[in-house]
């Protein structure tokens, strides 16, 4: 008899080529599928992610199934994969879910937070969790008028890196936010799906508005005419971390399927809120 077991899991990806198998790189799925195998060695392990994660992306709320037919016990599965794993990655939680759920295609949506170090000096702790821009104060305000063109089903063709498998570039944008804390800002979108490279050209270009070296006209200009090639920079990787993934099932504690990746970093106040 297999089990399907849900996973929520963090991992620092610094030290990793994505979520992703890839020949000869370290990846979490595959550091993930080894300690698994180890546990479970009857039959070849398949760890399915809700989002694939690039090289030096972060995830602080990541989901992943797979199927397994040994003695633990599903509670069980968080502890005993903690033993083994890396002190790059945690498993947060694991329960047991219907051979019908699926991590990736039963999502209702992906949120992601991208976060910028914007003060007066370099800070040395926070050079590996966000992306440092500390010699221009960002115009929030305008960043946010942008964020906010953004909402609803729209071709995002100007924000997909070559490469991609999808058959178009459409997606739904549900959600978006921009907060200052001190010195951190950060920017949160939530999407049914995201394109390949989307959250990092699309942050890329938001930084430029919020530098005002790029207008908001030619902003708005470029992602719904699909100038891709006009998009030319794309925010560092280090900088953008997966916080949450939705599903219309309550499967996992709350407490556990909401990030806290900001806990120890970000100050413990009120953020500054900024709307239109």
């Amino acid at each position: 008899m297999t089990n399907r077991i849900a996973l929520v899991i963090q991992y620092d990806g610094s030290g990793f080529r994505g979520w992703q198998n890839q020949k000869d790189s370290i990846t979490v799925q595959g550091t993930l599928e080894e300690k698994i195998a180890e546990l479970d060695p009857i039959r070849p392990v398949k760890a399915i992610a809700a989002g694939r994660t690039d090289s030096g992306v972060h995830a602080s709320g990541q989901v992943v199934h797979f199927d397994c037919s040994g003695p633990i016990p599903i509670h069980k599965w968080a502890s005993a994969l903690n033993g083994r794993l890396p002190a790059s990655i945690k498993v947060l939680e694991a329960v047991g879910v219907p051979k019908v759920w699926h991590a990736c295609y039963s999502a209702k949506y992906r949120r992601y937070r991208y976060s910028i170090f914007n003060g007066s000096y370099p800070n040395l702790f926070l050079q590996n969790i966000s992306w440092h821009k500390y010699r221009f104060m960002l115009d929030i305000n305008l960043m946010k008028h942008a964020l906010n063109d953004l909402l609803g089903l729209h071709d995002f063709a100007a924000f997909q890196k070559a490469g991609s498998n999808r058959s178009n570039s459409l997606t739904t944008v549900q959600d978006v936010s921009i907060s200052r804390y001190g010195d951190i800002v950060t920017v949160e979108i939530q999407a049914s799906g995201f394109l390949y490279g989307m959250v990092r050209l699309l942050m890329g270009q938001l930084v430029a508005v919020g530098e005002k070296r790029l207008s908001l006209e030619k902003f708005r200009y470029r992602w719904r005419k699909g100038l891709r090639s006009e998009v030319k920079e794309a925010a560092p990787a280090h900088g953008l971390c997966l916080i949450r993934v939705g599903y219309e099932e309550k499967i996992f504690s709350k407490e556990k399927s909401f990030d806290t990746f900001p806990s120890f970093y970000l100050p413990k106040f009120e953020p500054t809120k900024y709307t239109s």
